[in-house]
């Protein structure tokens, strides 16, 4: 990995406080960023939440986030 901390090395708390980061400054970077420094948040962005869901493959999903939920509204 080039740059950063290998997410699979992070502990659970790590793990969803690097998240919570990545989402708070997503907008900032989107509209402020450079087209790289926007690049380089998204790849971190996808390797975490791969991580995430790599570490739950039986998480519990909302059915109203499923596509029968979206036409049962």
């Amino acid at each position: 990995m080039p740059n950063g901390v290998d997410p699979s090395d992070l502990t659970e708390d790590d793990l969803l406080r690097e998240l919570g980061h990545l989402y708070a400054t997503r907008m900032e970077t989107l509209r402020h960023g450079s087209d790289n420094a926007f690049s380089e948040h998204t790849r971190r962005m996808n390797q975490y939440e791969a991580e995430y869901v790599r570490r739950r493959p039986g998480r519990e999903v909302d059915p109203e986030r499923l596509r029968a939920g979206a036409r049962a509204r």
